[in-house]
């Protein structure tokens, strides 16, 4: 008997330091500093402009160290977080884009940023108004906004020249885009206009009418249970499309950015929609002159503006209440005006605080860029209401590959009122399953 209870004994000794040993990501580095992760979803150069935030700041930081992990593509990073959700597996803090704030919200998975704003006095004031309504829910801020863009027009002012446009007039509503189109398509060897198949511009699109994605004030002010992408808004947005298809003038480079991006680069496509992430490289990298432009809007309408891209920063509450503090340090220093200013430098994305435009570094770039600068004006352009504050909603990366596959159908010569009530269908069955 004493030797039984002597096994079991060290059976429990070894149990509990097992459990010490691996239970909790907390940890220190050598010098005292409490160390968290930081899952991103950036590659390229924004992922480089990461490792160099994230290295400033450990350089200036006497209690926290940083480990930036990059989990690949925004969907993939999701897919990873909700293997871990709920287990100690789960990082420190989080980059989700921004179609994931529902999904999180309701995760059970994280501390709400409005409870680090409380307790540390912290003023959102300083954060730019039409950044701050997509993440605040109820008034309260859930989680940091951090790499932020909206839908542009990019155009080659080289290719304008040739077809006898104006590059310092780009088109502005749907039927300038068709006409100037055709007109590209007629006079140069480029498709006139490409829109990458994703959902994204499908939502820009709709916001920029006025128009809502849900019922239930777009998902905000309760839980929707309709898609009302079939109106007259969705009609006009597919329509176009089809009208720009039927005549040649679209060019179709499936759903990869790279290979949409690479061809306007080529100059395989004179006029196409991207994101303002995309600002820089397109600069950069092209052998002619890049204009950029508003995202168009329906003729005889005013444009009411767009919905903030990109994604955020959201702490787990799967670590400890320390971690988590030094999980805010970190995000507190990513919204300092210095820190805002480099990163839109860097990146393309725009600063989340109007304090970073007066930033020397920044303001060097847009003089010699005036690129850069399409994006802030309309954003700072943009009316705040539920529809361009963007649809809440749990399945919405289902939503976005089911509008996807409406537009690859609208291609194939699918009738588009057909395509659009098909999946407005299919998304009212995956809100109530």
């Amino acid at each position: 008997m004493k030797s039984r209870k002597v096994w079991l004994g060290v059976v429990v000794c070894l149990m509990l330091f097992v459990v010490a040993a691996c239970g909790g990501n907390d940890s220190a580095t050598e010098d005292g500093k409490k160390k968290i992760t930081f899952w991103h979803a950036m590659g390229g150069g924004p992922g480089q402009a990461i490792d160099e935030m994230v290295a400033d700041f450990n350089a200036q930081s006497d209690t926290v160290e940083v480990e930036a992990v990059y989990q690949g593509s925004y969907e993939e990073l999701l897919n990873q977080l909700r293997a871990v959700g709920g287990s100690t597996e789960a990082p420190s803090l989080v980059q989700v884009y921004e179609v994931g704030t529902k999904y999180m919200s309701d995760s059970g998975f994280i501390t709400p940023m409005q409870e680090f704003v409380d307790a540390d006095g912290f003023d959102v004031s300083q954060l730019e108004e039409n950044i701050l309504g997509y993440y605040e829910l109820d008034g309260d801020l859930y989680s940091m906004p951090f790499n932020t863009s909206n839908a542009i027009m990019f155009y080659n002012k080289d290719m304008f020249k040739e077809a006898g446009l104006d590059p310092e007039n780009p088109p502005r509503t749907f039927e300038e885009v068709k006409e100037a189109a055709q007109t590209l398509t007629d006079q140069t060897d480029a498709n006139g206009f490409a829109i990458l198949i994703y959902g994204w511009f499908f939502e820009q699109l709709l916001a920029n009418q006025g128009a809502h994605y849900l019922d239930q004030d777009n998902g905000r002010g309760g839980e929707p249970a309709e898609a009302l992408i079939n109106g007259e808004a969705g009609q006009n947005i597919f329509n176009w499309l089809n009208e720009m298809d039927e005549a040649g003038t679209l060019g179709n480079f499936g759903r990869q950015w790279d290979d949409i991006r690479a061809a306007f680069r080529a100059g395989q496509v004179a006029m196409y929609l991207d994101s303002t992430a995309a600002t820089r490289d397109n600069v950069n990298d092209s052998p002619f002159e890049v204009g950029t432009a508003f995202l168009p809007h329906v003729d005889g309408e005013e444009a009411n503006g767009v919905i903030v891209g990109g994604g955020s920063l959201w702490i787990t509450n799967q670590v400890s209440d320390e971690e988590q503090q030094a999980a805010w340090e970190f995000v507190k220093y990513t919204a300092d005006p210095e820190v805002q200013a480099k990163w839109a430098a860097a990146t393309g994305y725009f600063p989340i605080t109007p304090a970073a435009y007066e930033v020397e570094e920044l303001a060097a770039v847009y003089e010699e860029f005036p690129q850069f600068t399409t994006a802030v004006e309309q954003l700072q352009n943009t009316q705040l209401t539920p529809a361009t504050q963007g649809a809440l909603m749990n399945v919405f990366p289902e939503a976005r590959n089911i509008i996807e596959n409406a537009i690859e159908e609208l291609y194939q010569q699918n009738d588009p009122d057909a395509s659009l009530n098909k999946a407005k269908e299919l998304i009212d069955e995956a809100l109530n399953h």
